[in-house]
């Protein structure tokens, strides 16, 4: 009786535990929907590759100064010692080497992702682009197959949902592939990966590990940005980058790199914890919902029957992946 009661008690706190990174992982959709303007006004300005390469440089500085404060804050209450927290890399005793080469695969799959979503949108329309790089919630689960990754029949069920919902949200036109398209779907399967392998890698840690993983994430990608400008951006963006034109995407800049990626994505991290990531990639796919809402407040954008249609599919799909399936366990 008395383990039958103590495993009701594990469950109602994973299931609480569960929806907590479910809430979690819809802030940040809704912190990279609301922040897709600032991101297409910017890389127009000054490049997809010096755009994302500041933008994530950024995001690292942000991180780190979180770090200090919970450090310091940390010192203050008497919890760890200055040197201490210098020396320990996560609460949970996870190694250096551990973190670094988690955050630099995440951060090489980053760079990736999100250069070819920069490339391929400047070869076809925003809602094509929209939609076919979301297509990660539909290449998680098949991708996880191959990782023997268990997928449960709600999480299937509400990917398919998720998909037909984007479709009616992002495509309003004959839908037909264009070269760069297929350069989305690439950068789509890599974003499938991103959150495999950031799945892979959080459920050990405590959030000053992850705030340390995300930061070696950012500042790989960026990094590896910086590096590709010079040689592509300047085929893309016929502008000269000058001190005018940066003073006029700071805006833009700040916002994409302090909030959409500092804090969006550790906040995916973070998310990523206890919950599955087919679940996640229909959670965060709620980017899409979250722009064109964005879009209707920001812009005075109006949404059709149509789009509206596509938003009410996609918060279905996100309440269907959250039903408790018997028999699963918390991850981490």
């Amino acid at each position: 009786m008395e383990r039958q009661t103590q495993n009701q008690v594990r469950a109602t706190s994973s299931g609480g535990n569960s929806m907590k990174s479910a809430f979690v992982l819809l802030s940040a959709a809704c912190i990279w929907g609301m922040g897709f303007v600032a991101q297409r006004y910017g890389m127009d300005l000054v490049g997809p590759f010096f755009f994302a390469g500041t933008r994530t440089l950024l995001a690292a500085l942000t991180i780190l100064i979180v770090i200090a404060v919970t450090g310091v804050a940390a010192k203050a209450k008497g919890r760890q010692g200055a040197s201490d927290v210098a020396s320990r890399i996560s609460g949970t005793g996870t190694s250096a080497k551990f973190l670094f080469k988690g955050g630099a695969i995440c951060g090489v799959v980053l760079f990736l992702g999100q250069g070819l979503q920069q490339v391929g949108m400047v070869y076809t329309t925003a809602s094509k682009a929209g939609f076919l790089t979301a297509l990660y919630i539909v290449l998680v689960p098949i991708i996880g197959i191959f990782l023997k990754k268990r997928t449960h029949w709600n999480a299937w069920a509400g990917v398919a949902l998720a998909a037909v919902g984007l479709y009616f949200l992002s495509i309003t036109s004959e839908f037909t592939m264009l070269p760069g398209d297929i350069v989305l779907l690439v950068g789509a399967a890599l974003w499938a990966t991103h959150i495999l392998v950031t799945g892979h890698y959080v459920p050990t840690l405590d959030q000053q590990g992850i705030y340390r993983l995300v930061t070696v994430q950012f500042a790989v990608c960026s990094a590896l940005s910086f590096c590709v400008s010079p040689f592509i951006d300047v085929n893309l963006v016929p502008i000269p980058l000058t001190a005018d034109i940066l003073s006029q995407a700071l805006p833009a800049l700040l916002y994409s790199g302090c909030v959409s990626a500092g804090v969006g994505f550790t906040l995916q991290a973070i998310g990523q914890r206890r919950i599955s990531p087919s679940a996640a990639g229909i959670i965060l796919s709620l980017e899409a919902v979250f722009g064109a809402i964005g879009g209707a407040i920001i812009l005075g954008e109006r949404l059709s029957p149509r789009e509206l249609l596509g938003c009410a599919l996609m918060f279905a799909a996100f309440v269907l992946a959250q039903i408790p399936v018997k028999g699963t366990r918390e991850r981490g």
